[in-house]
């Protein structure tokens, strides 16, 4: 399996360089050169697997020549060994069709645990015999740089530096990040938005003396490995509900369109998705973007849902470049031209494709604590803010009889102010993070510049060799 960029002018890269380089040189982002497919029997042999088993049959096509299946059932065991729940993401039943399926359970309490406790074992893996050291730069809307600094703190051959929007996440989250005191691990908070912090992270990338100087490499969702790990739990979760005999929907509550893209990917694959839906809180440009084909950026309002307050959803591309017919340089231009202006029209080819799969909500304020109110009077489910808006929108879709799995993105206990206000309930911490408030935190404080950052850096990081 080969990877290649969404702006088609970047070398294609085996499984291996795809993951350590992250973002490619030309500015775009890594996908398979072909989609690689499970047969319906094939699929229909995942029932009753675990998840470890069904992650190996899963991420097997996208890591062929580089792992094989005994290599990927050792990362796997390892990463979600970790889980404090043996299904590692359960599911659960709120109604006659409406279900959550729980992405919380790692040590961070959010979704990107099951892709970065993963993707750090791949970096210690492909580093092991190797003299390079690799510089990880990134940008956290809250729950992120929590999992990856959980996942690569005190790990050989890699630095972190991850960067946040002070003041714009919660207790929780920060002090997941800060008090992590490995010396490999380098918090900044920077005076800005989220889509600030994940614009000076590509600036860095796209800076080439000073991405090949600290041989640069991604843990947000620009990193084809993680996507890819993600995909698993939606075959864990549909083959439960009846596929490949049974087509399953999925609203997945999203800022940065990652995960709705791995649930593309298994769609691609040949799993039955009678729909995705793009749930979004009042940050919505991914909701105007698919209902009227505009993307374009507003100003960003902070809301209880933090990391979703984005408007530049930078997995969004690679959807572009498959609905584009992957026509690399059109794509390029189209990407360019957003940057430049903020704003573009999707192609009706773009509109027309994403049509057929994708249906999108936005959830306001009050929608996002009526529904946290539902799923507590009624279903007996303590949810946080994200996971209310994607049931929100799950519970206003008109699918027949087609069930509807929201995926629970986040731990309550994470947003415990928006919880109990909405619900009367103060979720406790998990008794595994109980004296995270006692913990001594580390971290800097810099404006949003990429001197100051890149300087930052510069001062801690080890060169290439």
């Amino acid at each position: 399996m080969r990877y290649v960029s969404t702006r088609g002018s970047a070398p294609s890269l085996d499984f291996r360089d795809a993951t350590l380089a992250g973002l490619a040189s030309d500015g775009g982002l890594y996908v398979p050169e072909a989609w690689p497919g499970l047969s319906e029997q094939a699929i229909a042999g995942l029932a009753g697997k675990s998840y470890v088993e069904t992650a190996v049959e899963v991420m097997a096509p996208f890591t062929a020549r580089v792992l094989d299946k005994a290599a990927l059932r050792e990362l796997a065991e390892q990463a979600y060994g970790r889980f404090s729940h043996t299904a590692v993401t359960p599911l659960k039943q709120l109604d006659h069709d409406q279900w959550l399926l729980e992405l919380f359970h790692g040590p961070t309490l959010a979704f990107k645990d099951v892709a970065l406790q993963f993707l750090g074992l791949l970096f210690e893996r492909f580093l092991s015999h190797s003299p390079e050291h690799l510089t990880i730069v990134g940008a956290t809307s809250g729950d992120t740089g929590s999992a990856a600094i959980d996942a690569l703190a005190g790990r050989a051959h890699v630095d972190v530096f991850m960067l946040h929007p002070a003041g714009r996440v919660s207790e929780v989250q920060r002090r997941q990040m800060t008090t992590v005191l490995a010396p490999n691990i380098h918090n900044i908070a920077i005076h800005g938005s989220f889509d600030d912090a994940q614009a000076l992270v590509k600036a860095m990338f796209n800076a080439p003396d000073f991405a090949r100087r600290f041989r640069l490499s991604a843990v947000n969702s620009i990193n084809w490995a993680r996507l890819m790990a993600q995909v698993v739990y939606y075959f864990y979760a549909a083959v439960r509900l009846g596929a490949p005999e049974r087509a399953v929907a999925f609203s997945i509550p999203t800022g940065n369109f990652g995960d709705v893209f791995a649930g593309y990917v298994a769609a691609k694959m040949g799993l039955p998705i009678a729909r995705l839906i793009v749930a979004t809180n009042v940050n919505d440009i991914l909701a105007r973007a698919l209902a009227s084909g505009d993307y374009s950026c507003r100003a960003v309002l902070p809301t209880p849902s933090p990391s979703m307050d984005i408007q530049v959803s930078s997995n969004f591309e690679r959807l572009l470049f498959d609905l584009a017919a992957r026509d690399g340089p059109a794509v390029a231009a189209q990407m360019h031209g957003f940057e430049a202006s903020k704003a573009m029209r999707l192609t009706n080819a773009q509109r027309e494709g994403a049509a057929a799969l994708f249906a999108s909500d936005r959830v306001d304020l009050d929608d996002m604590a009526m529904t946290m109110r539902w799923a507590c009077e009624h279903a007996n489910e303590v949810i946080d803010p994200h996971t209310a808006i994607g049931l929100a929108a799950a519970r206003r879709a008109d699918l027949g009889d087609v069930p509807v799995v929201t995926l629970a993105t986040a731990h309550p206990a994470k947003f415990p102010a928006a919880v109990e206000r909405a619900t009367g309930v103060r979720p406790p911490l998990p008794m595994r993070v109980g004296d995270l408030f006692e913990r001594e935190e580390r971290y800097a404080t810099l404006p949003a510049t990429f001197e100051a950052v890149t300087g930052y850096i510069a001062e801690r990081a080890v060169p290439a060799s």
